[in-house]
């Protein structure tokens, strides 16, 4: 918790300086701080979360290959610890779902693509590890489904603010 603070004072020095540079380099004010401050966010908002997910654990991790298996027994646990499962998961990619379509013109089919190569790659890091983690299909859909929500929202609430006009038309009308 106490990194996690810490952090927000780095990621904020990060955000400017990396902005102030490109705008010495001759980009355009308003585009080098979007960037800036995009590129910073998604690193602040996804690390930390491979970082828990690439942790090890004591005991023998498990693999579950076949779609819903993982999903369904995590039904029979207690609604917290569903909650922080699936909720969890539903974060990992969210960050960079959110932000990636303000930081490139880019739509919510390159998005779900991505975090769901990420995701896969996480997956299978876990297992090739031997990290005593879960290494689940279910895990990367759930991963998937959470960035390409978060996309589907700053691409209607952020991305018609945040870029100008001429790039509206390739964010709404897809990849």
């Amino acid at each position: 918790m106490l990194v996690s603070i810490a952090a927000i004072p780095v990621a904020v020095a990060a955000s400017l300086i990396l902005g102030r540079w490109r705008i010495r380099r001759g980009v355009v004010p308003a585009d080098a701080t979007r960037t800036a401050w995009t590129e910073v966010g998604i690193v602040a908002t996804t690390v930390p979360w491979i970082w828990m997910i690439l942790t090890p654990l004591a005991g023998p991790g498990r693999v579950y290959l076949i779609p819903f298996v993982d999903l369904e027994n995590q039904f029979q646990h207690e609604p917290l610890w569903l909650l922080m499962q699936i909720g969890g998961n539903l974060l990992v990619f969210a960050g960079f779902g959110f932000l990636a379509p303000i930081r490139w013109p880019i739509g919510i089919g390159w998005v779900i693509v991505t975090a769901g190569l990420a995701s896969a790659s996480v997956e299978s890091l876990q297992y090739l590890l031997h990290l005593g983690r879960v290494a689940s299909v279910d895990d990367v859909l759930v991963n998937t489904i959470g960035a390409g929500l978060a996309a589907a929202c700053s691409l209607r609430l952020v991305v018609p603010v945040a870029r100008p006009a001429r790039w509206v038309d390739m964010y709404i009308d897809g990849v």
